[in-house]
Protein backbone atom coordinates (compact mmCIF):
# COMPACT_ATOMS: atom_id res chain seq x y z
CA UNK A 1 0.00 0.00 0.00
CA UNK A 2 0.93 3.35 -0.81
CA UNK A 3 1.78 5.81 1.75
CA UNK A 4 -0.34 9.04 1.91
CA UNK A 5 1.75 11.98 -0.19
CA UNK A 6 0.48 15.56 -1.13
CA UNK A 7 -1.59 15.41 -4.12
CA UNK A 8 -1.12 18.83 -6.54
CA UNK A 9 -0.61 19.72 -9.95
CA UNK A 10 3.05 21.12 -11.21
CA UNK A 11 4.01 22.93 -13.94
CA UNK A 12 1.86 22.78 -17.21
CA UNK A 13 0.82 19.52 -16.33
CA UNK A 14 -2.51 19.10 -15.67
CA UNK A 15 -3.03 15.78 -13.87
CA UNK A 16 -2.26 15.74 -10.19
CA UNK A 17 1.27 13.72 -9.17
CA UNK A 18 2.39 12.28 -6.13
CA UNK A 19 5.18 14.97 -4.62
CA UNK A 20 8.26 13.74 -3.50
CA UNK A 21 8.76 15.70 0.23
CA UNK A 22 10.95 13.99 3.20
CA UNK A 23 12.89 15.65 5.86
CA UNK A 24 15.80 13.31 6.25
CA UNK A 25 18.42 12.09 4.12
CA UNK A 26 16.58 8.58 3.97
CA UNK A 27 13.66 10.10 1.88
CA UNK A 28 15.06 8.93 -1.42
CA UNK A 29 15.75 5.47 -0.12
CA UNK A 30 11.87 4.94 0.94
CA UNK A 31 10.68 6.17 -2.11
CA UNK A 32 12.68 3.68 -4.29
CA UNK A 33 11.96 1.29 -1.52
CA UNK A 34 8.76 2.28 -1.74
CA UNK A 35 8.17 1.80 -5.85
CA UNK A 36 10.22 -1.68 -5.71
CA UNK A 37 7.38 -3.16 -2.96
CA UNK A 38 4.83 -1.49 -5.03
CA UNK A 39 5.73 -1.98 -8.77
CA UNK A 40 8.00 -5.57 -8.44
CA UNK A 41 9.68 -4.95 -11.42
CA UNK A 42 11.82 -7.82 -11.26
CA UNK A 43 8.61 -10.31 -11.11
CA UNK A 44 7.55 -8.31 -14.66
CA UNK A 45 8.56 -9.18 -18.27
CA UNK A 46 11.44 -7.20 -19.70
CA UNK A 47 11.10 -5.22 -22.86
CA UNK A 48 6.97 -5.76 -23.04
CA UNK A 49 6.60 -2.69 -26.09
CA UNK A 50 9.82 -3.12 -27.85
CA UNK A 51 12.46 -5.79 -29.57
CA UNK A 52 15.97 -5.49 -29.25
CA UNK A 53 17.01 -7.95 -32.14
CA UNK A 54 14.38 -6.28 -34.76
CA UNK A 55 15.93 -3.61 -36.79
CA UNK A 56 12.62 -1.08 -36.36
CA UNK A 57 9.77 -0.70 -34.36
CA UNK A 58 6.27 -0.41 -35.37
CA UNK A 59 4.02 2.17 -33.38
CA UNK A 60 0.76 4.07 -33.82
CA UNK A 61 0.87 7.47 -32.46
CA UNK A 62 -1.26 10.50 -33.56
CA UNK A 63 -2.68 8.86 -36.06
CA UNK A 64 1.03 7.70 -37.72
CA UNK A 65 2.38 4.72 -38.39
CA UNK A 66 5.62 5.39 -37.10
CA UNK A 67 8.77 3.14 -38.04
CA UNK A 68 11.85 3.42 -35.45
CA UNK A 69 15.29 1.99 -36.87
CA UNK A 70 17.23 0.44 -34.29
CA UNK A 71 20.96 -0.86 -34.38
CA UNK A 72 21.08 -3.74 -32.35
CA UNK A 73 24.06 -4.79 -33.11
CA UNK A 74 25.36 -1.48 -31.51
CA UNK A 75 24.02 -1.96 -27.73
CA UNK A 76 26.97 -3.98 -26.75
CA UNK A 77 28.96 -0.85 -26.99
CA UNK A 78 29.74 -0.05 -23.33
CA UNK A 79 27.75 3.19 -22.25
CA UNK A 80 25.35 2.74 -25.51
CA UNK A 81 21.86 2.08 -24.97
CA UNK A 82 20.26 4.82 -27.23
CA UNK A 83 20.82 2.41 -30.32
CA UNK A 84 17.84 0.56 -29.62
CA UNK A 85 14.52 1.05 -28.08
CA UNK A 86 13.42 0.90 -24.29
CA UNK A 87 9.99 0.53 -22.49
CA UNK A 88 10.24 3.83 -21.00
CA UNK A 89 10.45 5.73 -24.46
CA UNK A 90 7.34 4.22 -25.29
CA UNK A 91 5.64 4.14 -22.34
CA UNK A 92 6.49 8.00 -22.22
CA UNK A 93 5.69 9.09 -26.01
CA UNK A 94 2.24 7.38 -25.26
CA UNK A 95 1.87 9.42 -22.02
CA UNK A 96 2.50 12.23 -24.14
CA UNK A 97 -0.63 11.46 -26.57
CA UNK A 98 -2.71 10.56 -23.99
CA UNK A 99 -2.27 13.39 -21.98
CA UNK A 100 -3.03 16.18 -24.62
CA UNK A 101 -5.96 13.94 -26.25
CA UNK A 102 -7.66 14.16 -22.02
CA UNK A 103 -6.36 17.64 -22.51
CA UNK A 104 -4.37 17.98 -19.62
CA UNK A 105 -1.33 18.65 -21.60
CA UNK A 106 -0.87 20.83 -24.13
CA UNK A 107 2.09 20.52 -26.51
CA UNK A 108 0.83 22.72 -29.36
CA UNK A 109 3.24 25.95 -30.58
CA UNK A 110 5.47 24.71 -27.20
CA UNK A 111 9.21 24.21 -27.51
CA UNK A 112 10.37 20.73 -26.58
CA UNK A 113 14.31 20.02 -25.68
CA UNK A 114 14.85 16.23 -25.25
CA UNK A 115 17.64 15.08 -23.95
CA UNK A 116 19.46 11.62 -24.78
CA UNK A 117 16.84 10.60 -27.73
CA UNK A 118 18.29 7.92 -28.76
CA UNK A 119 16.03 6.50 -31.83
CA UNK A 120 13.92 9.99 -31.45
CA UNK A 121 10.25 7.68 -30.59
CA UNK A 122 9.46 10.50 -28.11
CA UNK A 123 10.64 13.82 -30.03
CA UNK A 124 9.04 12.12 -33.01
CA UNK A 125 5.49 11.86 -30.92
CA UNK A 126 5.97 15.35 -29.38
CA UNK A 127 6.38 16.75 -32.59
CA UNK A 128 3.36 15.08 -34.23
CA UNK A 129 1.54 16.82 -30.80
CA UNK A 130 2.35 19.91 -32.05
CA UNK A 131 5.83 20.81 -30.53
CA UNK A 132 8.75 22.66 -31.81
CA UNK A 133 11.27 20.06 -30.73
CA UNK A 134 14.87 20.26 -30.48
CA UNK A 135 16.56 16.04 -30.28
CA UNK A 136 19.64 16.07 -28.44
CA UNK A 137 22.25 13.11 -27.71
CA UNK A 138 25.62 12.45 -28.14
CA UNK A 139 27.62 13.09 -31.69
CA UNK A 140 28.12 9.66 -32.40
CA UNK A 141 24.41 8.84 -31.83
CA UNK A 142 22.75 11.55 -34.13
CA UNK A 143 23.25 9.72 -37.36
CA UNK A 144 20.56 7.66 -36.78
CA UNK A 145 18.52 9.97 -34.71
CA UNK A 146 18.46 12.11 -38.02
CA UNK A 147 17.10 9.07 -39.91
CA UNK A 148 14.17 8.32 -37.88
CA UNK A 149 13.28 11.84 -37.50
CA UNK A 150 13.64 12.72 -41.18
CA UNK A 151 11.84 9.06 -42.42
CA UNK A 152 8.80 9.37 -39.77
CA UNK A 153 8.01 13.46 -39.66
CA UNK A 154 7.55 13.87 -43.45
CA UNK A 155 4.07 14.93 -43.48
CA UNK A 156 0.62 15.83 -41.64
CA UNK A 157 3.08 17.10 -39.11
CA UNK A 158 1.47 19.55 -36.56
CA UNK A 159 5.27 20.98 -34.94
CA UNK A 160 8.49 20.92 -36.24
CA UNK A 161 11.91 18.73 -35.20
CA UNK A 162 14.95 19.57 -35.47
CA UNK A 163 18.30 17.56 -34.31
CA UNK A 164 20.75 18.95 -32.28
CA UNK A 165 24.21 17.95 -30.67
CA UNK A 166 24.13 18.00 -26.76
CA UNK A 167 27.09 16.48 -24.15
CA UNK A 168 25.32 16.35 -20.35
CA UNK A 169 27.19 18.89 -18.45
CA UNK A 170 28.56 20.84 -21.21
CA UNK A 171 26.87 24.69 -21.93
CA UNK A 172 24.42 23.72 -24.23
CA UNK A 173 23.95 25.95 -27.49
CA UNK A 174 22.36 29.34 -27.43
CA UNK A 175 19.38 28.30 -29.33
CA UNK A 176 18.60 25.81 -26.80
CA UNK A 177 18.61 28.01 -23.80
CA UNK A 178 17.75 31.56 -25.29
CA UNK A 179 14.46 31.17 -25.73
CA UNK A 180 13.32 28.66 -22.56
CA UNK A 181 11.80 25.31 -23.06
CA UNK A 182 8.45 25.10 -22.25
CA UNK A 183 8.67 21.43 -21.61
CA UNK A 184 12.42 18.92 -21.57
CA UNK A 185 11.80 15.30 -22.14
CA UNK A 186 13.70 12.57 -21.29
CA UNK A 187 13.44 9.02 -21.26
CA UNK A 188 15.94 5.92 -19.91
CA UNK A 189 18.16 9.15 -18.87
CA UNK A 190 18.96 7.77 -15.46
CA UNK A 191 21.47 4.37 -15.69
CA UNK A 192 24.01 5.35 -13.76
CA UNK A 193 25.69 7.06 -10.96
CA UNK A 194 28.10 8.77 -13.20
CA UNK A 195 25.42 10.03 -15.60
CA UNK A 196 23.28 11.51 -13.11
CA UNK A 197 25.50 14.75 -11.82
CA UNK A 198 25.53 15.82 -15.94
CA UNK A 199 22.14 15.29 -15.99
CA UNK A 200 20.82 16.97 -13.57
CA UNK A 201 23.60 19.93 -15.00
CA UNK A 202 22.38 20.11 -17.73
CA UNK A 203 18.33 20.27 -16.53
CA UNK A 204 19.77 23.13 -14.51
CA UNK A 205 20.92 24.94 -17.03
CA UNK A 206 17.99 24.16 -19.64
CA UNK A 207 14.94 25.04 -17.39
CA UNK A 208 13.67 27.92 -15.60
CA UNK A 209 10.89 28.43 -13.74
CA UNK A 210 8.07 28.12 -16.48
CA UNK A 211 9.75 24.78 -17.52
CA UNK A 212 7.98 21.06 -17.17
CA UNK A 213 10.36 18.22 -17.47
CA UNK A 214 8.90 15.11 -17.89
CA UNK A 215 11.32 11.47 -17.21
CA UNK A 216 10.12 8.56 -17.68
CA UNK A 217 13.00 5.54 -16.66
CA UNK A 218 13.47 1.68 -16.21
CA UNK A 219 13.43 0.29 -13.20
CA UNK A 220 16.84 -1.48 -12.69
CA UNK A 221 19.00 -0.28 -9.85
CA UNK A 222 17.34 1.08 -7.19
CA UNK A 223 20.71 2.58 -5.80
CA UNK A 224 20.97 5.15 -8.90
CA UNK A 225 18.02 6.00 -8.57
CA UNK A 226 18.00 6.96 -5.12
CA UNK A 227 20.91 9.01 -5.96
CA UNK A 228 19.19 10.91 -8.71
CA UNK A 229 16.22 11.72 -6.71
CA UNK A 230 18.91 12.81 -3.51
CA UNK A 231 20.46 15.44 -5.91
CA UNK A 232 16.99 16.33 -8.06
CA UNK A 233 15.10 17.56 -4.59
CA UNK A 234 17.66 19.94 -4.28
CA UNK A 235 16.72 22.31 -7.27
CA UNK A 236 13.54 21.12 -8.36
CA UNK A 237 10.10 20.18 -7.13
CA UNK A 238 9.29 16.00 -8.47
CA UNK A 239 6.19 14.70 -8.14
CA UNK A 240 5.50 10.87 -9.49
CA UNK A 241 2.90 10.33 -12.19
CA UNK A 242 0.80 7.44 -10.89
CA UNK A 243 -0.19 4.99 -13.51
CA UNK A 244 -3.41 5.51 -13.99
CA UNK A 245 -2.88 8.74 -15.33
CA UNK A 246 -0.91 6.80 -18.39
CA UNK A 247 -2.13 5.21 -21.99
CA UNK A 248 -4.07 2.36 -20.70
CA UNK A 249 -2.38 0.45 -23.51
CA UNK A 250 1.29 0.99 -22.28
CA UNK A 251 1.93 0.59 -18.90
CA UNK A 252 4.36 -0.94 -17.25
CA UNK A 253 5.45 -2.07 -13.23
CA UNK A 254 8.99 -1.78 -14.87
CA UNK A 255 8.40 1.63 -15.43
CA UNK A 256 8.32 4.72 -13.51
CA UNK A 257 7.36 8.54 -14.59
CA UNK A 258 8.56 11.65 -13.03
CA UNK A 259 7.81 15.55 -13.37
CA UNK A 260 10.25 18.19 -12.26
CA UNK A 261 9.59 21.82 -11.94
CA UNK A 262 12.14 24.43 -10.36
Amino acid sequence: MEEERLEMKLGSYGGKVSVLEWETESGAAEETMLLWGIQQPTLSKQNAFVSHSSLQLRLDACGHSLSILQSPSSLGKPGVTGAVMWDSGVVLGKFLEHAVDLGILVLQGKKVVELGSGCGLVGCIAALLGAQVILTDLPDRLRLLKKNVESNLRHGVRGSAAVKELTWGDDPDNDLIELPPDYVLGSDVIYNEGAVVDLLDSLTQLCRPQTTVFLSGELRNDTVLECFLEAAVKDFVVGRINQSQWHPDYRSPRVVMYILVK
